[in-house]
């Protein structure tokens, strides 16, 4: 592939374009996101759904999770739901189902859950207190341990313990590893491209003075 020209725009150029452009052509730098949707719900029992792409991985002992939230100066009902109970689920989004996560980003009241505007399906289990969504492959019980006011942008960064896990049957691996990819989970890049992911491989644990390898993919039956 031939070398091609680039474009060049510094820091006074970013804050000199105009503000949807500038937040669409940023949030494209970061490239593919995870994206997924979180259920929530209120202590009058109103259920609330947003889709969310700053996922983070916090840690493994224990299992923990985060992702951001934009400030908090107007109303942000998944992080007061959060606030109030302290539970919230975690629902990949697939190929089926991301016309109607996209459109749980629009300004609904709070009378208005979105699992209803949008058809997807709240479903409880095993006594968790925030709704799962029905039709996602891959979902996620969390509970809330951290809140992290980000005081350069006024964002926040919320933690939460993985209490629930629900997956497809055919897709964890004799060594861990769950294969999104094979349960249909799609990613993101910028504020509204969605895209399905095509595997290159997987390669072996890397160490100093020893070429990576492929590894193998071998599933738990």
């Amino acid at each position: 592939m031939e070398h091609q020209s680039q474009r060049y725009l510094s820091f006074v150029d970013l804050m000199g374009l105009e503000q949807r452009y500038r937040a669409a052509f940023v949030n494209s730098l970061t490239g593919f996101k995870s994206v997924a949707l979180i259920g929530t719900i209120n202590k009058e029992r109103q259920t609330n759904l947003a889709i969310f792409n700053s996922l983070i991985h916090i840690g493994a002992n224990p299992p923990y999770i985060g992702f951001i939230s934009r400030p908090d100066s107007v109303d942000r009902h998944t992080l007061s739901n959060i606030m109030e109970t302290g539970y919230y689920t975690i629902n990949h989004i697939n190929e089926s189902i991301y016309h109607q996560a996209h459109q749980t980003s629009a300004r609904y009241s709070r009378e208005i859950s979105e699992f209803d505007a949008t058809h997807l399906t709240p479903d409880f289990k095993l006594g968790f207190k925030a709704p799962f969504v029905k039709e996602s492959h891959i979902q996620l019980g969390v509970q809330f341990k951290e809140r992290i006011n980000i005081t350069t942008n006024n964002t926040v960064l919320i933690i939460g313990q993985i209490n629930q896990v629900y997956f497809p049957n055919n897709c964890l691996c004799e060594d861990g590893f769950l294969d999104i990819e094979k349960a249909k989970s799609i990613t993101c890049s910028g504020l509204d491209s969605y895209h399905k992911t095509e595997r290159l491989a997987r390669l072996s644990y890397a160490k100093a003075n020893k070429e990576t390898s492929l590894a193998k993919l071998g599933y738990i039956e």
